[in-house]
């Protein structure tokens, strides 16, 4: 059997299987280092007493669980293809006995020639002859109605012409020698490879930026992350990390599943990217000018694939915008914990029925509607109070604002409508106020609510200031004018409130 080293080249020795001497059918290596066909060791070992490399004998003790190395497989189906590709061998039409390989085909004297016809004809007609590399089917090469070269193209009609094709039909006609047209194929062709290239070394991209995602998912790596997150912002606050990981598990698995499945769609759309672009190499390097007119124009376009999104955490949060976060955060953590505000509640926007303290700092509800001026910043249905200490009651709401939001008539609480919030209901009913609204299963009834505001993260956190535990957070949310503290303050089921929201001074010592 003739071996694809001498019929193809040196790349094939790498690639074929020393066994049956053809080029690698999914191909498994020995411990030894050695690759072969599946089948073709198999079927060694099936009828052999020892497992033995065929190459170099060495011996194995226990029969290798063979496994298909794919990296090799897809190098082998891609050469494969190319070789299919490969010009045939174009024999000499003037040997009479044994031919030899033609080195140019003529197309006025409609033949092909070995080097030593070529030579003899060379001397009879010097230059004057049109040469081209062999090919197979002269005929395609020559005007049927006039038997002349067809050495232009018609763009019009978008077909190769002979020169007395252009005194008749195509007179009129936009027409090019047939090796600009040539020329113009090929530039379209290494624009459509240099735009498929890049969109391979897009998609290795997104297979890492996959993977840098896995990693970060990884359970020990989000619980020390977590923990010191909150140990941070909280110097006093134990952490709930097995709370918070019970929430991530279930999204965790789903992240996990949706990296694989992406990374395999990934790597499939590089498989087909490469193998179109080794057709694409090959009509670059031809010199036929029928084959490169006769492409299909679809391969003068990079294909249709999907537009995949940025790999992100889903979360919103982008690869470069994570792991800057990461890097800053242990700088900016101590800056942002010793600024404190002194907050006060504005008069001008409570409600006429809420009743504040002379220094701004309790609010209550009162019986009595007062008579206030109707201000536009002034809300006028539901009941908002800022507020730290709750002592006493059994409703209440307490959060942040956003500066623009409805003031006027029913009022919509949920971060879509500019609202940060936590609430209590009928005494003992906890709930974040998001879309849809989330349950708090809290162990212990806060009385001291401590509320934790990252204007440039996107963060808003509250705390249980006594038993030191985390309540809820709104995370990755988008902040984009002034914020207010928020709370509101509800009548018992006696339709009175008796005890007061009061805000409280920060003790970052205890």
């Amino acid at each position: 059997k003739k071996t694809l080293t001498s019929s193809i080249g040196p790349l094939a020795e790498e690639l074929q299987c020393s066994v049956c001497l053809e080029v690698f059918t999914d191909p498994v290596s020995t411990p030894c280092g050695h690759n072969f066909c599946k089948s073709c060791l198999s079927q060694c070992w099936d009828n052999s007493q020892d497992c033995k490399c065929p190459l170099c004998k060495e011996t194995f003790s226990k029969r290798p669980d063979l496994k298909i190395n794919t990296a090799l497989r897809e190098v082998a189906q891609l050469f494969q293809k190319k070789s299919s590709l490969s010009k045939s061998e174009v024999l000499c039409d003037i040997c009479d006995e044994r031919k030899k390989k033609a080195l140019k085909s003529c197309l006025l004297c409609q033949a092909s020639y070995c080097k030593t016809h070529l030579e003899f004809h060379h001397k009879i007609y010097l230059k004057k002859h049109k040469l081209l590399d062999p090919v197979k089917n002269m005929k395609d090469y020559i005007c049927q109605k006039h038997e002349r070269p067809l050495e232009l193209f018609c763009r019009d009609d978008q077909t190769r012409v002979c020169v007395f094709c252009t005194d008749g039909d195509h007179k009129t006609h936009n027409t090019v020698p047939l090796e600009e047209e040539s020329k113009e194929k090929k530039t379209q062709l290494m624009k459509t490879q240099e735009a498929m290239q890049q969109m391979i070394l897009d998609r290795i991209k997104k297979i890492q930026d996959s993977k840098y995602f896995a990693e970060l998912r990884n359970v020990t790596r989000v619980k020390a992350a977590y923990a010191e997150l909150f140990s941070d912002l909280m110097r006093s606050i134990k952490r709930c990390q097995a709370e918070l990981l019970e929430m991530m598990e279930e999204k965790q698995k789903a992240a996990q599943k949706q990296d694989e499945e992406l990374i395999q769609e990934l790597q499939q759309e590089i498989t087909e990217l490469k193998m179109r672009n080794t057709e694409l190499d090959h009509l670059l390097h031809t010199e036929h000018h029928l084959q490169l007119l006769q492409i299909d124009p679809s391969l003068c376009s990079p294909p249709h694939t999907r537009n995949w999104p940025e790999i992100s955490m889903n979360t919103g949060v982008s690869v470069e915008t994570l792991r800057r976060a990461l890097t800053q955060l242990q700088e900016t953590l101590d800056q942002k914990l010793s600024q404190t505000v002194d907050v006060t509640l504005d008069p001008d926007t409570a409600h006429p029925k809420l009743i504040l303290s002379n220094d701004g700092k309790q609010v209550r509800h009162g019986d009595i509607k007062h008579e206030l001026p109707d201000y536009p910043e002034r809300f006028n249905y539901s009941r908002f109070y800022i507020e730290v200490q709750l002592k006493r009651k059994s409703q209440w709401d307490l959060g942040v604002a956003r500066e623009s939001i409805n003031r006027k008539g029913k009022i919509r609480v949920s971060p879509q409508d500019g609202f940060w919030t936590v609430a209590l209901r009928n005494g003992d009913e906890y709930w974040a106020c998001a879309d849809p609204c989330v349950y708090l299963s809290l162990r212990v009834k806060p009385q001291k609510v401590g509320v934790f505001v990252d204007y440039e993260e996107g963060l808003v956190s509250f705390y249980d200031v006594e038993s030191r535990s985390h309540i809820y957070s709104f995370t990755a949310q988008s902040f984009t004018n002034r914020l207010y503290s928020y709370f509101c303050s509800f009548p018992d089921d006696t339709g009175k409130d008796s005890a007061s929201m009061i805000i409280s001074p920060v003790n970052y010592n205890e």
